[in-house]
């Protein structure tokens, strides 16, 4: 309801004003003039301060993009308020949103200070704050404006980087310029052996003593450093689990989602090149880029990942355009064939590729009302023991599969892969 409006308390004060002065003239008991006095008086000053003015309202994020236990401001515009005493605000509950107060309730003076709530995002995504309610009062509370109904803010909640680091070098570095130990001989730090001199080499890498003892020129070599690639495959087919925000029970979802930013962040930091290929019906993908640009477009994009399955006969075409070389990290729960039969693909085809088991230990599947309880539990069982399996057949492929423990969850497996695509390979041809 929009425009000013003469409240239920001026109305009552001028109607039983002109009462009860009514009366005590009729009556002839001054006393009644009296009683009704202070209505009198509290009408007359709301008629005083009638408003001349129709204010603008229009609601204001501090930031609309922030991280997951973050905090920001949503803040209230008036324009045109001069008539404006006091501002009600009453702003409804969201999902995964913090406020303060926590009630969403909110009354202030309109000199005062603002009738501003701080909200705090809990949980990646899209959020959309609640609708929110509205109302103005001019002084002596004479008039009123609404309650004016407001649509929600929109804020996008990118996932919280948990700390990861490791030391653990590439695999199979394939660039230009890097942090990782190449398995070429080049111009890097790393010390690789001592050879014979020969024509083109640097003097500053001659090795005197052992020139000296084999009085011959010797010189020192050492690996190149290259940068590689990383794609992040995020499986979004489903959540399983209950989610409780930043700060309580993690879904595989939510496991999935912040163990890819923060991965994606280390080799960004690196310098390495990093991709991300979704598996869900939204199909998001970001090509490969580095730096902190780069980092933000990943982030936005896995902030919008939901969970949803494929169209039938998408998961039997599902493939991963992939150069050699390139470090393959798979994020996944392993509930679905499809994504272990694509994982099994890339090993096949000798890319370094490891798997990140993302489902939560307590995980429960959602069960159907008029589902037996019992049976529901049995189905489950079978299904963890299928996964165990493939689990275990994916680990006999050369597929290392490790659960997310936050910083060194990647490093032993990370130098295991390096190891081994360093060992003499035999090719028949």
């Amino acid at each position: 309801m929009t425009g000013w409006r003469a409240t239920a308390a001026l109305s009552r004060s001028l109607v039983v004003g002109a009462v009860g002065i009514g009366l005590a003239v009729l009556a002839g008991e001054p006393v009644l003039v009296v009683l009704t006095a202070p209505l009198i008086m509290c009408g007359a000053m709301g008629l005083a301060y009638r408003p001349t003015r129709t204010p603008r309202l229009a609601t204001r994020l501090d930031h609309s993009s922030l991280h997951e236990g973050q905090g920001t401001t949503s803040r209230l515009v008036l324009d045109d308020a001069d008539d404006v005493e006091h501002v009600t605000r009453v702003a409804a509950g969201a999902p995964y949103v913090a406020m303060h107060p926590s009630n969403g309730r909110l009354g202030r003076m309109a000199g005062h200070g603002s009738a501003d709530v701080e909200v705090s995002p809990r949980r990646w995504g899209r959020r959309l704050l609640g609708e929110e309610r509205i109302g103005l009062s001019t002084a002596w509370a004479g008039y009123r404006w609404g309650p004016v109904p407001m649509i929600g803010d929109e804020m996008r909640v990118v996932p919280a980087t948990a700390p990861f680091d490791s030391r653990a070098e590439a695999p199979q570095p394939v660039g230009l310029v890097g942090a990782h130990r190449s398995a070429r001989v080049g111009t890097g730090t790393e010390f690789s052996g001592i050879r014979p001199f020969q024509p083109g080499d640097r003097l500053r890498r001659i090795h005197w003593r052992v020139s000296v003892r084999t009085d011959r020129l010797h010189v020192t070599t050492s690996r190149a450093e290259e940068d590689t690639g990383v794609l992040l495959v995020v499986d979004a087919l489903a959540d399983h689990g209950r989610s409780e925000g930043v700060d309580g029970a993690a879904s595989s979802l939510d496991l999935t989602v912040r163990a890819a930013a923060a991965i994606a962040e280390h080799h960004l930091r690196q310098g390495d090149r990093v991709a991300l290929r979704v598996i869900g019906r939204g199909g998001e993908q970001v090509g490969y880029g580095a730096g902190p640009r780069h980092l933000r477009v990943l982030l936005g994009t896995l902030a919008g990942v939901r969970p949803q399955e494929l169209w039938d006969g998408q998961l039997d075409r599902l493939r991963f355009r992939t150069s050699a070389g390139t470090e393959v990290i798979v994020l996944s729960p392993m509930l679905s064939e499809a994504v272990a039969t694509a994982t099994a693909t890339l090993v096949r085809r000798g890319l370094p590729t490891l798997v990140i088991d993302t489902l939560p230990p307590d995980a429960v599947p959602g069960v159907a009302e008029g589902t037996d309880p019992l049976l529901a539990d049995l189905a489950w069982r079978m299904r963890r023991i299928e996964r165990e399996q493939v689990l275990a057949r994916l680990s006999g492929l050369g597929c290392p599969v490790v659960e997310w423990r936050g910083p060194g969850t990647l490093d032993d497996v990370l130098r295991r892969l390096a190891r081994r695509s360093q060992l003499p390979r035999v090719r028949i041809r």
